[in-house]
Formats: C-alpha cells, structure tokens, sequence
C-alpha cells in the first residue's frame, strides 16, 4: 500500500494522477481518501526490491507527489458472508 499525497489539489491535477497510475500493471487498485493522504495505491510486487524500484521509477519523479509512504500487508483475513444487520423491530 503506498499512502499518496499530491499537490495543487486541483480537479485536473486529480484526473491525471488518477489516470496514469492506474495503467501500471503494478497497481490493483486507486483509493481517493480524506485527511492527510489524498490516495492510497494498492501495488502488488513480487519482493522489496520491486517495490523500492517502482517507488523509484514511478513516485519519485512526479511533481504532483509531494509525499508518500508504504505499508506492507503480511495477512488478510476476510469473514466472506456478513450476519445481517437486525431489523427494527428486532430491537425493541
């Protein structure tokens, strides 16, 4: 996961970033996020040193990028069918 800031926050400065990072092969998905980071890119590499040299290759050199930082998912766990939320009349 690499948390993303980017600068002028402006709609076409937005678009663009949008844009092209979502046509690396590198990046599953673009998450547009309120408070101190504006995206969060889910890249998936096979090792450290690809995600150094995508780091490198592709955050580095953009002047939109005026910040990240990575966060390495080691397991994930997910509860595949969801109880269904009680009725209203459940509750009384």
């Amino acid at each position: 996961m690499v948390f993303t800031q980017v600068r002028p926050l402006r709609r076409e400065v937005v678009a663009a970033f949008e844009q092209s990072v979502t046509q690396l092969p590198e990046v599953v998905s673009v998450y547009t996020m309120a408070g101190s980071d504006d995206f969060l890119v889910h890249v998936t590499v096979p090792d450290i040193d690809h995600l150094h040299a995508f780091l490198l290759d592709q955050f580095t050199n953009r002047r939109e990028i005026v910040g990240f930082r990575t966060s390495i998912i080691y397991q994930h766990l997910t509860n595949p069918v969801l109880d269904p939320l009680p009725t209203e009349t459940e509750h009384l």
